[in-house]
């Protein structure tokens, strides 16, 4: 099997922590260049921007986007105009309509197109939704709570409008949220702190529906301290699943049922299998762009209450 020549754009934290790691461990791809203003991966040819990228290197037919979301639909859009299948980290873009765009575009000239959500290849996931697929949800309880510090630190990007702020994680409790759940759901308030000298917020608490009334609560918090807490708990009529660790663990009943066998925080694995479901979709020249834990998050902008939260200082500001 040849390798698909990849490129990678943006070489910041993510890309460095998980997606370079993946591809080194995959024998389905090869790291052929970078796009960064860092300088780039040692051993690894570097372009500028995207569209040096695409003029020098015609031989590679895939790249994936790490950038922040604001400043990657242009290369997004340039790279599917030069007929090259894309993959996005999440969140797939600074709005909806950007996404549409990319979508429609990718469909016209015949490429694939990965809006990517890596917490749904967390261990436990699929096995969270095959139990829950027969059973009655009664209630969802979502506690999404990290230390931004520690795991976004110096992104000041994040802070700004289209960086999502406390929703750039909690993204990741809704995109296993609408993966795991036998019903739809849909925000219906919220009320979202947003500190003063921050156009994006570091705290909220999110209320959901689903087809009968009142379903999720959700507790999300960016300065907590400690280990991160990276838990969902369903209430079902048949019992209660939990899931933590950002859904590596799964409980039924306080009762272990599927682990990976690490106790610890963290993403593990996940970017591997978020580069063979590529590989995937590039063997069958399709496209997967699932909109709603996005969809999620715009309306709990749209419909909820803006709450004042002391000024918040990062002084450690590095960013790609």
């Amino acid at each position: 099997m040849t390798a698909t020549k990849v490129a990678l754009v943006g070489i910041g934290k993510i890309a460095r922590d998980q997606h370079i790691p993946a591809l080194a461990a995959s024998d389905a791809y090869q790291l052929a260049a970078t796009v960064s203003r860092s300088g780039g991966t040692e051993g690894v040819e570097n372009y500028d921007t995207v569209e040096a990228l695409l003029a020098a290197r015609p031989d590679i037919s895939a790249i994936s986007f790490c950038t922040p979301p604001q400043v990657r639909y242009a290369g997004a859009r340039a790279a599917l105009d030069a007929g090259r299948h894309v993959m996005l980290e999440k969140p797939p873009g600074a709005s909806l309509s950007e996404v549409h765009a990319l979508e429609a575009l990718a469909q016209d000239k015949g490429l694939t197109l990965f809006a990517t959500w890596h917490s749904r290849h967390a261990a436990s996931v699929p096995a969270a939704k095959a139990w829950l697929s027969d059973k009655t949800v009664k209630s969802v309880r979502i506690d999404w709570k990290e230390d931004v510090r520690v795991w976004h630190p110096g992104q000041q990007w994040i802070w700004e409008a289209g960086g999502l702020g406390i929703f750039d994680p909690t993204i990741n409790a809704f995109s296993i949220l609408t993966e795991i759940l036998p019903v739809e759901v849909h925000v219906t308030g919220a009320e979202l702190h947003f500190p003063s000298n921050c156009e994006t917020p570091i705290a909220g608490e999110i209320r959901m529906d689903g087809p009968d009334g009142p379903l999720v609560t959700a507790d999300v918090d960016f300065l907590w301290e400690g280990d991160a807490l990276w838990r969902l708990i369903v209430e079902t009529d048949g019992g209660t699943l939990t899931l933590n660790h950002g859904g590596a663990i799964m409980e039924i009943d306080s009762g272990a049922e599927h682990s990976t066998g690490r106790e610890e925080p963290g993403i593990h694995g996940e970017y591997d299998g978020l580069y063979a479901r590529f590989a995937d979709l590039l063997d069958t020249n399709t496209s997967e762009v699932d909109l709603r834990p996005m969809v999620l998050v715009a309306d709990a902008f749209t419909l909820g209450k803006r709450l004042d939260a002391p000024e918040f200082f990062d002084t450690t500001l590095t960013e790609d």
